[in-house]
């Protein structure tokens, strides 16, 4: 990374693309599976990439890496996903070094979600690091970084209300539901899917609907029972799809397909239908919104309902900043720092040779020489001299550069950038 001698000759970029200007059919094309992720990161360890991060939620996907040029990274994203370069050039964002580190702690800590203060993106962020380092590709600085956003996330959760308040795609769905569908409890409800998302609509649908005619399906029928058995819910087969899809009243789609599932020949038109597209990519076909008498509804436009809670969040936002600003400082005083540690290393090493030599020569000359006390005191003299170097290093920032090399120059150090 530029002037921090992190890894050299590269530099620290995040690209990626989200919500804010790219679509919901446009993120779909650069969505990735865990496979998918798995693949990528496989990819960037064969060519060499010895620090890199993937996100890929219904609201963004993101790399976070180290590379002489960002369009490594890019030609990664495109050649794991359906995205092409042109489109990714249209809508998606590349940042470098500090403003790629600063991007980091804003999706980390919720300023950069589409639904300001969902605090989700966190743990989707440790995950994405836990399987970089499974594979190889998380260095000291990624930890570092990834860790450090952890610390201002969940002190801006413990020290302000950012994230007060029940607000999130899956607590909107259900609002929009409660506020335009008249008796919900009576009707018949289908939630297909049963991932993060879906779970969490499942919770609050029966938490604030008081609806007793919830089904679920999933393809994976296990994972639909564990959580029907939470809730005293039915599951039904993924065969009977749709014939349930026929009975219900309210579809809630949140499955993690690649391609549309709910498609115009599942669906009977004689009879109103509620659809909600939770998913990304989108997963009801794009001709089911034609058809009479069903509503659909997509995530994107759940996110945009602003309602007390979100302008009330609002109000901490210069708090989390403040925050931020803290965690982020003492990040790239770390990053600083790191710079001059191959030069530390280096003059200690040499001193030690030094020192070393000097014994061997005074236990020859002089009688009774006790060398377990002349190793003692010459250890911490140069503790001393190595604490007086890093100091100076520390608080002379300015002239940084310099003094390392004229501490090189002067003890004969090699190379150590």
């Amino acid at each position: 990374m530029e002037n921090y001698h992190i890894s050299r000759g590269k530099h620290f970029y995040t690209i990626g693309l989200s919500y804010k200007k790219a679509d919901a059919d446009i993120r779909g094309h650069f969505s990735l599976t865990e496979e998918g992720k798995l693949n990528l990161l496989q990819q960037a360890k064969l060519e060499g990439i010895d620090g890199l991060i993937v996100t890929s939620t219904c609201n963004r996907t993101e790399l976070y890496g180290f590379a002489q040029h960002p369009y490594q990274l890019i030609k990664l994203l495109c050649e794991h996903t359906h995205g092409t370069v042109e489109e990714f050039e249209k809508v998606a964002f590349v940042y470098k070094n500090r403003e790629a580190i600063s991007h980091m702690f804003k999706v980390g800590t919720g300023l950069d979600s589409q639904i300001l203060g969902d605090f989700e993106i966190i743990s989707q962020l440790k995950i994405a690091f836990i399987a970089s380092k499974k594979i190889g590709v998380a260095n000291p600085f990624m930890e570092r970084l990834i860790n450090s956003v952890i610390q201002a996330s969940k002190r801006i959760k413990n020290e302000t209300q950012l994230s007060s308040g029940a607000t999130s795609v899956s607590f909107a769905s259900v609002q929009y539901i409660l506020n335009e569908v008249e008796n919900v409890t009576d009707k018949n409800i289908l939630l297909f899917g049963t991932g993060k998302i879906g779970r969490n609509t499942c919770e609050n649908l029966v938490k604030h609907s008081k609806n007793s005619h919830i089904t679920l399906i999933n393809r994976t029928k296990n994972k639909a029972e564990k959580i029907a058995g939470k809730f005293n819910l039915k599951v039904k087969d993924y065969a009977d799809l749709q014939s349930e899809i026929r009975q219900a009243d309210i579809l809630v789609v949140a499955t993690g397909a690649q391609n549309p599932t709910i498609s115009k020949e599942l669906i009977y038109a004689k009879k109103k239908l509620l659809i909600l597209d939770l998913s990304i990519p989108k997963n009801v076909a794009d001709d089911v919104m034609g058809m009479e008498n069903v509503t659909v509804v997509h995530l994107d436009q759940l996110s945009q309902m602003t309602d007390a809670t979100l302008e009330r969040r609002k109000e901490f936002i210069p708090q989390a900043k403040v925050i931020i600003k803290e965690v982020e400082g003492d990040f790239n005083k770390w990053l600083e720092m790191r710079k001059f540690a191959p030069t530390i290393k280096a003059l200690k090493k040499k001193l030690k040779t030094m020192k070393d030599a000097e014994l061997d020569f005074q236990s020859k000359k002089i009688v009774n020489f006790n060398s377990e006390q002349a190793e003692i005191v010459s250890n911490r003299i140069i503790q001393k001299i190595m604490n007086h170097f890093a100091n100076h290093l520390k608080d002379d920032s300015n002239t940084s550069d310099e003094s390392l090399e004229l501490i090189q120059k002067v003890f004969q150090l090699e190379d150590s950038k």
